[in-house]
């Protein structure tokens, strides 16, 4: 077997899953964007209702997951689903996997919770303290990489939220 054509494979059907999670959410942004008040009480005018922009991009963000679901379901090559499984538990998809828990811990656990400087300034430090030591291919030095992502999560965390409270204007929670 051709090792291009089974990466071409791989990558098809990595692109299907992906298309039909594109189209899941397109579907789901544009059905709560249907949803939303229309607010017509108020005499608003339906082009300026709130779910309009969400609604458009919901559609766009489906009929783009609808073609790439297509084109991915036409290439066709010899284990793209067992090149994909093998791909999925691999070191790689591993980090993926760091880096969605570290998302969903920073959103749905420390905003809210903390001050978002504070919360975006561990969510910083411990990126990089767990992709630079324990994740990384070479480890660096632990008291180095933390030295350096203290340094980092105090510049950038302060950083973004001075920029979005002081500058833009913006109530960050």
């Amino acid at each position: 077997m051709n090792t291009e054509s089974s990466k071409e494979a791989v990558r098809a059907r990595a692109d299907l899953v992906a298309a039909l999670v594109l189209v899941a959410l397109g579907l789901a942004v544009f059905y709560l964007s249907w949803t939303m008040p229309r607010l017509e009480a108020r005499r608003i005018h339906p082009a300026t209702i709130p779910g309009l922009v969400p609604m458009i991009l919901g559609a766009v963000l489906t009929l783009l997951g609808g073609l790439l679901a297509w084109r991915s379901w036409k290439i066709e090559g010899p284990g793209g689903w067992r090149g994909l499984a093998q791909l999925l538990v691999s070191w790689q998809a591993f980090r993926v996997g760091a880096v969605l828990a570290l998302a969903l811990v920073f959103t749905l656990g420390l905003m809210g919770w903390l001050p978002f400087w504070l919360a975006a300034m561990l969510f910083i430090f411990t990126f990089i303290v767990l992709f630079e030591t324990v994740l990384a291919d070479q480890p660096a030095p632990l008291l180095r990489t933390m030295l350096w992502a203290a340094g980092v999560a105090l510049v950038a965390g302060g950083g973004i939220s001075y920029a979005f409270e002081r500058i833009f204007l913006i109530r960050l929670p």
